[in-house]
């Protein structure tokens, strides 16, 4: 992955929602590489294609897809990152589509703060090759 950084605090008494936001960032970044990798799409196309893998709807999928392949312990970060309670609900899912993405997003936060890239990788891989949203146009 890209960057490492010594965390100060210890990743087991960070909030989810922090993990989550991390999180956020790294998933973000997969698919926008992936994306310029695979296509020829031009940028508002690229950023339009992005949302069909990044939203919480989206998400929500990716992960039906990924969690049997998970070990017990990130199981209980996602299950700690569904639980965690945030003040907004997202305009165009449900809460438990919402609630899901918290808990990936959470996930994946906690696996790159650990710099277990390689399992991100693999989570990555998997979820590219089950999900398939409206197949993007090479325009």
């Amino acid at each position: 992955m890209l960057f490492t950084q010594k965390s100060e605090v210890d990743i087991h008494e960070m909030s989810p929602l922090a993990l989550a936001f991390v999180g956020d960032a790294v998933l973000e970044l997969l698919v926008r590489a992936r994306l310029v990798g695979t296509t020829r799409l031009q940028p508002n196309r690229l950023h339009t294609v992005a949302t069909h893998y990044v939203s919480a709807h989206a998400q929500n999928l990716e992960l039906a897809i990924i969690e049997p392949m998970l070990t017990d312990a990130e199981a209980a970060v996602l299950r700690r990152g569904k639980n965690a309670s945030k003040a907004t609900v997202a305009k165009h899912a449900t809460v438990q589509e919402y609630r899901a993405s918290t808990g990936f997003e959470c996930l994946l936060g906690w696996l790159y703060l650990q710099g277990h890239n390689d399992r991100i990788q693999e989570l990555f891989d998997a979820l590219w090759d089950g999900y398939k949203p409206e197949q993007p146009k090479n325009n």
